[in-house]
């Protein structure tokens, strides 16, 4: 029985009582150790009854192995991996070691989210993991990655976790806090009838409400003093107490267990070479100290564990590893040995060193980057010869950075650095630090980490230091200031390629944006329309080409790009390739924004964000949301325009806010980041705001920056943008019309703003009739496109214009999906499985087809068969 938890028994058999109907949740326990986080998992289990159940539990010595904790949740589970699509069981395959290595997280995750349904079958699934801060940090992601994905598989999935441990951002949480007077009392009196009245009161006071310590601290606290200890430490000394009547051979028995996983095969290994026998665990085991079951000698709590393993002497803690070591022989084991031995070293151990490092490249290759990197840390500290020692730190750095830890990373790769450093490592220590920086959103000082990595290899290495002044150039776009990127073209210009090398083109196209944001051209230079086809043949699949499909979008985003960007994707997406997924369908999706194709611009917006915070990478986040905000005010949602100024000033524009917005954009344009592409970009509408709210000479110098910018840039999408600023500023007919006519088909939205501009124009110069086909366009574009601000504004100004309209429907047949539906369906209708566009989209089948179910009669529909006919 639980006393004082009431509400959270509540919580606890809700989430069961929906799995078994259908519907997946997640829960975090969270409390300090004691707290009644395990019996609460246990009164889970009792009311799982008919479902299936898998258990699991953290373990702090397996901390370092990547998927230790997770190949225990699922061993039951294993049967079922030839259900799952091939790439997620070589991904579980090789997470287990059970197959060749295989390396993205994400593709873990979905895989452990597919195998869970699965094993779900029709009965539901309640899934329990105690100690979920000790889950090594490759279980915890994949787990996690699972977790936001749950919906309708019958899953229930509740972690126990200590207060603070294991980051679980946007799941929900279950804070245990202590008992009551009441409940506490009624406690201490079931767990002991016979506790004298002045024990009673004190243990009420010491324990505070914590049910572990009302249970256990009358066995100890009669032996001694009250402290000002914590109460763990003062729990964990109840423990050590109770370990001092044990037997010797007891107490080595259970330092072995300790020091382990507990797995009585290694364990009994061990104990017989220090000459324990089993008997000897029959005495703790009759104290209630431990339990054996499902082959594991097991702590009836982690803090017993911690007691057993800290109250041995060190030399005692160093045998117990030594023998564990000798116990895991096997080679499928070498990782564990390494790793107690790696415990019981004392001194520098160059053989020693070199397995730990074999252990960091397995543990890397099967993403546990985290248990890599610790591995490397090791093997530094064991390493003989300095130089071998700064490599593994490197390596360690390295590690960190793959895995999204940034704080640590850097914090490695500046302890690795130093002046004596050989130029190779000092240049990976630097991009580990400017990548760092990156992922944390801290461009200028990725940028200078960049710059001062390729000036360090300029001379050895020009080619490379050219990437790496493109990669120092994106950055520039993103958030550049004049001197940052005039430092950047002082180091191109010093970087002297020979004419006809493969990088030409990356050089040149590097020259070209850091040109954009001077705004000047660099003497000599090809025009850009000349440099962009020589670049694109260079485009591929690694993150090289990833920049240079970014760059190309930026520079020219029309359908050519968009092919480019579709094959790059789809490719990363073939590949498995997951750490590269969210820059690819931002890039996609921006270059979708440009040609007004919304709807797939948002889906795959959407899809970045999710994959980005799954993978760690916040950057590509504030990226995805960014062009989502974009979107937001393009369809007038003020919600979704909140924190993003840019956004915020299109809204206020298409509402009629142009003083409002006028103020946003001048920010924009003038503040610190004012030669960023996008705050050229942001000059139209900077001009056409100061000009509807009578501020025309406001206008006069961004746009004459703009043009300068527009004549660099040579694009008919940008020349058209200067002849519609020219038609606001010095109103005549004949720029209206070149801006018509340089927009063509492409950015129907800017086309549209151009057509109600000009239709404005004619209607205030009393030619309504010239006005109406000009507005009526307008109308038109703004309706399919979902722009209701603008549509609202275009409608006013041809009904003044003496036109009647009405609402014009889409022509999209898929506009009344959600985002994640429009995936979904329009994969339906090329005959994917929905076991196939569960793998493509990282989701479950069950979900598909969850999604599939809702989508048919909003489509009206009933078959895939009827999607076909549907124009996608």
């Amino acid at each position: 029985m639980l006393y004082g938890r009431a509400d959270e028994q509540a919580a606890v058999e809700r989430l069961v009582t929906r799995a078994r109907t259908g519907t997946s949740g997640v829960l975090v326990v969270r409390g300090e150790p004691g707290i009644g986080k395990s019996a609460l998992l246990e009164q889970a289990i009792g009311a799982a009854e008919g479902m299936r159940v898998l258990r699991g539990t953290g373990i702090e010595s397996e901390a370092e192995l990547p998927f230790a904790g997770l190949h225990l949740l699922l061993r039951p589970a294993l049967g079922l991996l030839d259900r799952l699509p091939s790439p997620q069981q070589a991904a579980l395959r090789g997470a287990f070691g059970l197959g060749l290595a295989y390396g993205e997280r994400l593709l873990v995750g979905l895989s452990v989210l597919s195998l869970l349904s699965e094993y779900a079958g029709t009965d539901g699934l309640l899934c329990v993991i105690d100690d979920a801060q000790w889950l090594d940090h490759a279980s915890a992601e994949a787990l996690m990655i699972a977790a936001r994905r749950l919906d309708g598989e019958g899953v229930a999935l509740l972690l126990a976790a200590r207060t603070p441990g294991l980051p679980a951002p946007g799941l929900p949480q279950l804070q245990l806090e202590p008992l009551d007077e009441r409940a506490s009392a009624s406690l201490l009196a079931e767990a002991d009838a016979d506790v004298p009245l002045g024990l009673s009161r004190r243990v009420l006071a010491e324990a505070a409400g914590n049910p572990l310590a009302l249970i256990e601290l009358p066995k100890a606290l009669d032996r001694a003093e009250p402290g000002e200890l914590p109460l763990t430490r003062r729990l964990q000394d109840a423990f050590e107490r109770r370990l001092a009547p044990l037997p010797p051979q007891s107490r080595t028995l259970l330092l072995l267990a300790a020091a382990g996983t507990g797995e009585l095969t290694p364990l009994l290994a061990a104990a017989r070479e220090l000459g324990v026998s089993l008997q000897a665990v029959e005495p703790a085991e009759d104290c209630g100290l431990i339990e054996v079951k499902d082959g594991r000698l097991a702590f009836r709590h982690p803090l017993m564990r911690a007691a057993a393993y800290h109250s041995a002497p060190p030399s005692a803690r160093l045998t117990a590893h030594l023998a564990l070591a000798a116990a895991f022989s096997e080679p499928k084991d070498a990782d564990r040995r390494a790793w107690h031995l790696a415990a019981a070293a004392t001194g520098e151990d160059e053989a020693l060193a070199e397995e730990l490092e074999r252990t960091a490249v397995r543990a890397a290759g099967r993403n546990g980057y985290a248990a890599a990197a610790a591995a490397y840390r090791r093997a530094a500290e064991l390493s003989a010869v300095r130089g071998e020692r700064t490599r593994r730190l490197t390596l360690a750095a390295e590690s960190m950075e793959y895995g999204g830890l940034f704080d640590q990373a850097r914090a490695i790769a500046e302890q690795a650095g130093g002046p004596d450093v050989e130029p190779e490592l000092t240049s990976r220590l630097i991009r580990v630090r400017a990548c760092s920086d990156y992922g944390q959103g801290l461009l200028p000082s990725a940028h200078a980490q960049l710059s001062l990595g390729a000036a360090h290899i300029t001379e050895d290495d020009p080619r490379e230091a050219a990437w790496l002044l493109l990669d120092a150039c994106s950055l520039i776009w993103l958030d550049g200031d004049r001197d940052m990127a005039a430092r950047t073209a002082a180091q191109l210009i010093d970087l002297r390629l020979p004419p006809g090398d493969p990088v030409l083109p990356v050089y040149r196209l590097s020259l070209w944006f850091v040109s954009l944001a001077l705004r000047r051209p660099v003497e000599g230079l090809p025009p850009l329309p000349e440099v962009v086809p020589a670049a694109r043949e260079l485009g591929g699949i690694d993150r090289r080409g990833l920049l240079l499909t970014a760059a190309l979008g930026l520079a020219e985003p029309d359908g050519r790009a968009h092919d480019l960007a579709t094959a790059v994707l789809a490719r990363i997406r073939e590949e498995n390739m997951v750490g590269l997924l969210p820059q690819a369908l931002v890039h996609l999706a921006s270059i979708q924004l440009a040609v007004g194709w919304y709807a797939d611009a948002r889906a795959h917006a959407n899809e970045a964000a999710r994959i980005a915070a799954d993978t760690a990478q916040p950057q590509w986040v504030k990226q995805a949301n960014l062009l989502l905000a974009h979107l937001a005010a393009i369809e007038g949602d003020t919600d979704g325009c909140e924190g993003f100024p840019e956004a915020r000033a299109l809204l206020n524009l298409g509402l009629g806010g142009t003083e409002a917005a006028l103020l946003e954009l001048e920010n924009l344009v003038y503040g610190r980041a004012r030669n960023q592409i996008f705050a050229m970009r942001s000059v139209p509408d900077l001009v056409e705001a100061a000009v509807r709210c009578g501020r025309r000479p406001r206008a006069t110098e961004p746009f004459a920056r703009f043009a300068e910018w527009a004549d660099l840039l040579d694009q008919r999408w940008a020349h058209a943008l200067v002849s519609r600023c020219r038609a606001l500023l010095e109103p005549a007919e004949e720029h209206f019309t070149a801006a018509i006519e340089l927009h063509g088909h492409d950015r129907p939205f800017e086309r549209a703003r151009t057509e109600l501009l000009y239709g404005e124009w004619l209607r205030r110069a009393r030619r309504r009739t010239d006005a109406r086909p000009h507005l009526a366009l307008a109308v038109e574009i703004f309706d399919r496109l979902g722009s209701a601000p603008w549509s609202a504004r275009a409608r006013a100004e041809l009904d003044a214009a003496g036109w009647a309209t009405s609402r014009t429907e889409g022509f999209d047949p898929l506009a009344v999906l959600t985002p994640q539906e429009r995936q979904i369906t329009q994969l339906a209708a090329q005959g994917l499985s929905n076991r196939d566009i569960a793998a493509r989209l990282f989701l479950s089948p069950r979900t598909v087809g969850q999604h599939l179910y809702k989508a048919f009669p909003k489509l009206g529909v009933t078959s895939r068969t009827e999607l076909s006919a549907l124009s996608m």
